[in-house]
């Protein structure tokens, strides 16, 4: 489910647009406002070894249905955004290789979902639709440009400059996970293609899950010790609550790594605000750890940045959580319906 509020139709701001969030066990799908408020919303499993047409299929067969659900037609809905994992070619429409979804390489999945809507259909990187689902309506509303960071299996990102999102030529772009931060030839491998030495190996969940292995494995004292060869982000996070010292400096070392990453994207980009997304936010401000994970990010990021940048620059949790995709989804198709 969302957990975003659910205006009623009676009060949106036409024109309305949906937003598709793939992932890699289940779709989510929300009926947008012009305001970026939500008025429906519903989830359907993604069924990978299914292939991507099976899915686009019951994506606009979910569709149809909340719009009856609400006494809507498609008249009211001029544009349709998708967000998809993995690697594309924007322009072309094309899923290259999502890397959790084997089945569903080489396929032109925009056209496809356009065949089955009859709406144009606008295309991005999930992480880069989550990105301006936070830059619309969320921690970013009130800047014109900002960086995502979403911390996960992997580490994803997007970029927002002038209230653009960028794209780049080989749709790699706000790819954030693949910054260099440590440039030693036996630097540790990120979990997406390979990379050396990429923030992604050093700030995932599960680089962060890899790291604490090796130290416990090798002798290092903690309660996580009896548990070495199981332990997860989340078990640092809950034995950090518990006041663990090894968990504490687990965590005090990738937030280390991701302010390398923040600085080195702050100098090129000077957005004003980076924001730390996904799963892995150590409790984020609700907690304790949480807030000692985003302090120390911040106190590392001031050490590498120049003065007046660094004070310049605001640093905090995203504020949508799971539904920044969608949402931002629907924003893309939004922005790219009102360009027309």
């Amino acid at each position: 489910m969302t957990s975003q509020p659910i205006t009623n139709v009676s009060q949106a701001s036409k024109p309305f647009y949906f937003g598709v969030d793939v992932g890699g066990t289940g779709m989510k799908i929300g009926l947008v406002d012009d305001a970026g408020r939500t008025i429906g919303f519903t989830a359907i499993p993604t069924e990978e070894p299914k292939g991507p047409k099976d899915a686009m299929q019951r994506v606009a067969t979910a569709c149809s249905k909340l719009l009856h659900d609400l006494g809507l037609d498609w008249s009211a809905v001029p544009r349709v955004g998708l967000g998809t994992p993995g690697s594309q070619d924007i322009p072309k429409g094309l899923l290259i290789a999502p890397p959790n979804h084997p089945h569903w390489h080489n396929f032109p999945i925009v056209a496809c979902l356009e065949g089955e809507l009859g709406r144009p259909v606008s295309f991005a990187n999930d992480a880069n639709a989550a990105a301006f689902g936070e830059f619309w309506v969320g921690t970013g509303a009130v800047y014109s440009s900002m960086v995502l960071l979403t911390l996960g299996t992997g580490v994803g990102g997007g970029i927002i400059v002038d209230n653009q999102l960028v794209v780049g030529q080989n749709s790699f772009g706000g790819e954030c996970g693949h910054l260099i931060v440590d440039s030693r030839p036996d630097a540790r491998l990120c979990v997406w293609g390979g990379g050396r030495g990429h923030l992604e190996a050093y700030a995932s969940a599960s680089a962060v899950a890899a790291r604490a292995r090796e130290e416990l494995q090798a002798g290092a004292d903690s309660s996580l010790r009896d548990r070495a060869d199981q332990v997860t982000s989340r078990m640092i996070y809950e034995a950090a609550e518990k006041g663990d010292p090894f968990s504490l400096k687990i965590i005090d070392e990738t937030a280390d790594y991701l302010a390398i990453g923040i600085t080195t994207l702050v100098h090129t980009l000077d957005p004003g605000l980076v924001v730390l997304g996904g799963a892995m936010n150590f409790g984020g401000h609700k907690s304790p750890v949480g807030q000692r994970f985003l302090e120390r990010i911040k106190h590392s990021f001031r050490e590498r940045s120049f003065a007046y940048v660094a004070k310049g620059t605001t640093i905090d949790f995203a504020s949508l959580g799971g539904d920044a995709g969608y949402l931002g989804a629907a924003g893309i198709a939004r922005m790219d319906h009102k360009k027309q």
